[in-house]
């Protein structure tokens, strides 16, 4: 049952793959080219390193050398952290309509990602995304990384609100019962799912 928008008094929005869109072909291949390696493999060693480098636990400097296994220079790191970020720079263009529809109802709203610090900075300082939002978590800066019960027990503690009276929407589905398991309602967001049906709007 979609919740009714008087019990809810925070929605938490996921990032990637919500309100972004997946990365395309170009962006990877620019990724790819300054690399010189396929990154995009669902096995290359961009994966491999990428939880630890999302929760804080790798520095962008032991990430790019971990994933590229050599050496790289303060210059580099930055190109690639900003190749990075754009790859998820694209936002989804159905998720925000949603947004706008939620905020001019007057509803609070908070986003979830994990993001590595230097891509959360980025976004921060740039992009027009984060102004729609009146809190923002990063996994990164927070150094604890979604499904781990703690960030969501962090994000509850500064919204000063019970679970219950939080809708959360992410893609995958692991987030979504970590977020169950601290009495969140959540909303799983796949491809063809009408956000704006799910959220009772």
């Amino acid at each position: 049952m979609a919740p009714a928008p008087h019990d809810v008094d925070w929605y938490l929005f996921d990032y990637g793959m919500v309100l972004s869109l997946a990365p395309d072909s170009a962006d990877w291949q620019r990724l790819n080219t300054a690399t010189g390696r396929d990154l995009d493999a669902p096995d290359s060693s961009y994966w491999a390193h990428r939880h630890a480098f999302d929760a804080g636990e790798l520095t962008s400097a032991h990430y790019w050398s971990t994933v590229l296994e050599r050496d790289v220079d303060p210059q580099e790191i930055e190109r690639l952290d900003r190749l990075d970020a754009a790859l998820w720079a694209r936002q989804n263009p159905a998720t925000a309509q949603v947004l706008e529809r939620l905020k001019a109802s007057g509803a609070r709203l908070a986003l979830l990602s994990n993001m590595p610090v230097r891509q959360s900075e980025i976004f921060t300082a740039e992009a027009d995304w984060p102004r729609g939002f009146d809190r923002l978590f990063f996994s990164g800066p927070l150094r604890l990384a979604k499904p781990d019960r703690r960030i969501y027990e962090h994000v509850l503690a500064q919204l000063d609100t019970r679970g219950s009276a939080v809708v959360f929407i992410d893609d995958k589905t692991e987030n979504l019962e970590a977020a169950r398991g601290v009495g969140m309602r959540t909303v799983h967001h796949v491809e063809g799912v009408d956000l704006a049906a799910e959220l009772g709007l």
